[in-house]
């Protein structure tokens, strides 16, 4: 079994930055990509960025150049996912998810990003 929990969220004005972090508790040997996705109050959950194990990434369109997601990585015992969020927007405010799939599909609670302007 796999669980995800999100960090690092929070409000921040807008041009500044965050790091979340998506920690993978539980085996990753089945797990073969990581997504992170951003649902706006009221609105449809998209996604924002993804890696696969092998290291493949890929953004949306509106975060290309401002945001950066991490390989899978294993940091003081812990494996863990990064996005880099940069040159914030308040577009860019709305809960912020980890989803990973493989054999399974696994979804964290979320964190919060709030960009004021």
């Amino acid at each position: 079994q796999v669980q995800l929990v999100e960090f690092g969220g929070g409000l921040v004005q807008a041009g500044g930055s965050l790091r979340l972090s998506c920690e993978v508790i539980g085996s990753i040997f089945n797990i073969n990509a990581i997504d992170w996705y951003r649902q706006v109050s009221g609105g449809e959950r998209g996604l924002v960025a993804g890696v696969t194990r092998g290291g493949n990434t890929k953004y949306a369109d509106s975060v290309k150049g401002r945001f950066n997601i991490s390989k899978l990585n294993r940091i003081n015992a812990k494996n863990t996912v990064s996005l880099q969020v940069d040159s914030l927007e308040s577009e860019d405010t709305g809960v912020y998810s980890c989803h990973a799939w493989g054999t399974g599909n696994y979804w964290g609670q979320g964190t919060q990003v709030t960009v004021s302007s």
